[in-house]
């Protein structure tokens, strides 16, 4: 790894462990669901802008030029900045709301387009997951790879639903319930799209699938799983780019098959 290598993850990990440290004050606190416009959103709109704040701070102490895509601020950056930052400061929400510790900080680094780092950190858990291009994806600073199971009636699949319940839902539905009719294992709806993507990547899931994300849910996750051996495209199976898109993210031998499923149902709206 070379020294810019290096820097670039260490302030990524760095970054990302500030921004899990201002979620985990709020998440100490606990949360109570209340009315769309009540306490409760507001906390939730709190931590995420702190959380990316203090995310921001850290890049920009040390890379002070380089663009920002992050959730909360700065949406309509050039996805192909020569030097872009994507950040989703909490992704995982709905998980963060119930006093679920399955959430994360998920940034990525990337130049004219290409994904150079990768970082997904849950700071309730302490998990974290890291890639840098060319040098494969670790779990904790161990190495992971995806699962070399090459049967579908093998493989346990991850999943997302949209939080609008329009016809993606329906899409989703469907390719579950065509999954299920090929015996897979089970099917696994666990909340944060960053995760899942790493779940692939450290051979849990075979494969994971999603109608509609933003960039900054996969922009880290999506080298990472790659880094680990895996294959990453849009659910029609062409490359994924920085924008709102569907996901198919596997192991690579499963994702031919996974395709024809997702992309199937994708053809529904």
């Amino acid at each position: 790894m070379t020294p810019q290598e290096r820097s670039l993850l260490n302030v990524a990990t760095t970054a990302a462990k500030a921004g899990g440290e201002v979620l985990m004050t709020y998440f100490r606190q606990g949360v109570s669901i209340r009315c769309k416009n009540g306490e409760s959103a507001d906390l939730v709109s709190e931590a995420d802008v702190n959380a990316e704040q203090a995310v921001i701070r850290v890049i920009h102490a040390t890379f002070p030029e380089h663009a920002i895509l992050g959730e909360e601020s700065a949406t309509d950056t050039d996805p192909n900045s020569p030097a872009l930052w994507v950040i989703d400061p909490l992704d995982g929400t709905t998980n963060f709301l119930h006093d679920v510790p399955h959430f994360a900080v998920s940034i990525g680094y990337f130049e004219f387009g290409q994904a150079v780092c990768g970082v997904v950190w849950n700071p309730a858990r302490g998990d974290m997951y890291t890639a840098v291009t060319g040098h494969g994806a670790q779990y904790n600073d161990r190495p992971i790879h995806v699962s070399p199971i090459d049967r579908l009636d093998q493989s346990l699949i991850g999943t997302g639903f949209h939080v609008i319940r329009d016809a993606k839902l329906g899409a989703t539905l469907g390719a579950i319930e065509e999954l299920f009719g090929l015996n897979i294992h089970c099917v696994r709806r666990c909340g944060s799209a960053a995760l899942d993507l790493c779940h692939v990547a450290s051979g849990l899931y075979g494969a994971y699938f999603e109608y509609q994300l933003s960039a900054w849910d996969f922009a880290a996750g999506m080298l990472i799983v790659q880094e680990a051996g895996g294959q990453v495209t849009n659910g029609r199976g062409t490359p994924l780019l920085l924008e709102r898109s569907s996901i198919l993210a596997s192991n690579t031998v499963l994702h031919l098959q996974m395709l024809e499923i997702v992309g199937r149902h994708h053809a529904r709206f």
